[in-house]
């Protein structure tokens, strides 16, 4: 019934003029061959559509068909119902307007979601490109819609990141690069061979960018070994490097251009979101030319690793702001590869001058003290060491500053504090340094011997730090003698009483008492704490200990106190030190002659 109403329609319509048909018979066909595919009556809507007769109303017509079409081609169907099907679509490509037909094709790209996405998109690729490579004019604009519409859809789909998940691939996102590339290729091509294309250069230049920002940003790639060719991100992302060097921006240009992102890329007329998706898609870029080594034989061997580094540095500070495990983790390989190039100490301190060269260790801070995954915390802080190591003297002394006035974290600035003592003993073992002796060092020194709030400081929870200090005085007090007076401590000793051991001392004893009273009254209330089902609260600092059973709140109040004796011992000996040193030499002799009457 429905192959019969479609005959009717086209044979009204075959003594007309393509511009007499109507809006009404345009409809009329679509429902009468969507109703013949339903209806399980494919064999007889391909019939109709292969008869020469019929050419002229198909090819204005026909792109309405496309829809039903593609949909039974995506359920599991009749064999016989799908072969006639794909017979349609071919045909239906063949003969239809592509104007209509690229429009529709989009349509139906940008309909599903979910896994059916790559089933459609692997489906439409080539027809697609085919449609498109027939259009008469106007090709870029095409080329640009339908690369931004597929890459829309894309961006929907999961990333997969284990070789688990590659290899099953289950939303198909692997399979689909696979496809975008040879879908793309033709153009890349067509814009070698006629480098004035400009147009069709700018749509390419732009998905080339989209898609080093999605998915190779967050992907993650196998191992480097000779199966390499089995990592569809790492062939994806070759692929789309050598489209940009076929379309007139090869990597040695686009990373050397780096810091004049906004006069190299004018042609891309972006908004500030864009900007910041631009400088995403070039630290991406970096990631797979510096760590991955896609296309690094292509750089010139001649730049040195301090400029490298340089180049770098703002990519790294790009991939760490981000927080997706996956992106900052590059960030951090990128940043190992840069400064593993570089000897110790070669680093000059005028780099710090550069925002990146401060942003990084901070983002570093971040990576150690907020990521919840261990063994990238302990990366973090494996690289700021050794980027420390990688400055010279004034270099390393500005970054310890500038960490201790920033990171607000206890055991960042223990770290700091026991670099500074290292140096410090570099400096007395092997090569006197000016930014670790005398008036530099008593600068730092009033920075790390201080309590942030005097007396009322939270000793517990600034004890890493404290301790770090403590140790590094000892050090001091034992290494320098009073005469010599090499680090300036001995001319500071006053203000060093005033500001940390005094201060100390009083916080000490407030915070001893408090915590010796809050154990007194968790063990007088134990008793009811037992009949409220053995849990019970504790209110330490202002702050309130998380619920808990009473024996653990006791460890934890028995635990903070062992801290505070730990310090306190060290305060003592500290102290002792400074007591031995100071003696003048009278009172040493009456000190031995008292002892040896006793």
């Amino acid at each position: 019934m429905a192959a019969e109403e479609l005959q009717c329609i086209i044979k009204r319509c075959q003594i007309l003029e393509e511009h007499d048909f109507k809006e009404e018979d345009f409809g009329l066909f679509q429902l009468a061959g969507q109703r013949c595919i339903e209806d399980g009556h494919a064999n007889q809507l391909l019939e109709i559509i292969q008869d020469e007769k019929n050419k002229t109303v198909v090819k204005s017509m026909g792109w309405n068909l496309v829809g039903p079409v593609v949909r039974c081609l995506l359920r599991n169907g009749e064999e016989e119902q799908r072969k006639a099907c794909f017979l349609m679509f071919d045909l239906l490509v063949k003969l239809c307007n592509p104007k209509e037909l690229l429009l529709g094709l989009l349509e139906l790209i940008e309909e599903p979601s979910g896994k059916q996405i790559s089933q459609i998109i692997l489906l439409l690729l080539q027809p697609l490109q085919t449609v498109i490579q027939k259009l008469p004019n106007n090709k870029a604009y095409s080329v640009g819609l339908a690369l931004s519409t597929l890459w829309s859809q894309l961006s929907l789909l999961p990333v997969p990141h284990s070789e688990e998940q590659i290899q099953a691939d289950d939303y198909g996102l692997c399979q689909c690069c696979t496809a975008l590339t040879e879908f793309t290729r033709p153009f890349v091509e067509d814009v070698a061979n006629n480098k004035e294309n400009e147009k069709l250069k700018h749509e390419l230049l732009k998905f080339c960018f989209k898609s080093l920002k999605c998915p190779l940003l967050t992907a993650q790639f196998l191992e480097q070994s000779e199966e390499v060719g089995n990592d569809p991100f790492r062939c994806f992302a070759s692929e789309i490097i050598g489209f940009l060097s076929q379309i007139g921006h090869p990597v040695p240009q686009i990373i050397l251009n780096h810091g004049r992102k906004k006069k190299t890329w004018d042609c891309l007329e972006l908004e500030e979101e864009e900007d910041r998706q631009l400088a995403e898609s070039l630290a991406s870029l970096a990631y797979l030319v510096f760590v991955q080594g896609i296309s690094i034989d292509r750089l010139p061997l001649v730049l040195s690793p301090s400029y490298l580094l340089q180049l770098n540095m703002e990519h790294t500070e790009v991939l760490l702001q981000r927080t997706e495990q996956s992106v900052f983790s590059k960030g951090l390989e990128l940043l190992e590869t840069s400064l593993l190039r570089l000897e110790d100490n070669s680093l000059l301190y005028q780099y710090l001058e550069i925002k990146s060269f401060l942003a990084v260790p901070q983002g570093l801070v971040k990576v150690m003290t907020l990521c919840p995954i261990e063994a990238l915390r302990k990366k973090g802080l494996a690289l700021l060491q050794l980027f420390i190591d990688k400055l010279d003297s004034q270099g390393k002394y500005t970054l310890f500053r500038c960490l201790l006035n920033t990171s607000n974290h206890s055991g960042v600035e223990a770290f700091v504090i026991q670099n500074i003592k290292n140096q410090i003993d570099t400096s007395f073992k092997k090569t006197y340094n000016k930014w670790f002796a005398g008036a530099q060092l008593t600068s730092l020194l009033d920075l790390v011997l201080s309590l942030p709030e005097g007396a009322e400081t939270d000793l517990l929870q600034n004890s890493d730090r404290i301790m770090a200090s403590l140790n590094l005085l000892r050090y001091l007090v034992i290494k320098d003698n009073e005469n010599d007076n090499q680090t300036g401590l001995w001319t500071e000793l006053g203000k060093i009483e005033n500001n940390f051991l005094k201060p100390l001392h009083l916080g000490l004893n407030m915070s001893k008492a408090h915590y010796e009273a809050e154990i007194k009254n968790n063990q007088q209330n134990s008793q009811v704490a037992s009949t409220c089902k053995g849990v019970c609260s504790v209110t330490v600092g202002g702050e309130e200990i998380p619920t808990m059973p009473p024996e653990m709140q006791l460890k934890v109040l028995h635990s903070a106190l062992f801290t505070f004796d730990l310090m306190e011992s060290v305060l003592a000996r500290v102290e002792e030190l400074i007591e031995i040193k100071t003696k003048s030499p009278s009172e040493e002799g009456a000190g031995v002659q008292l002892s040896s009457v006793s």
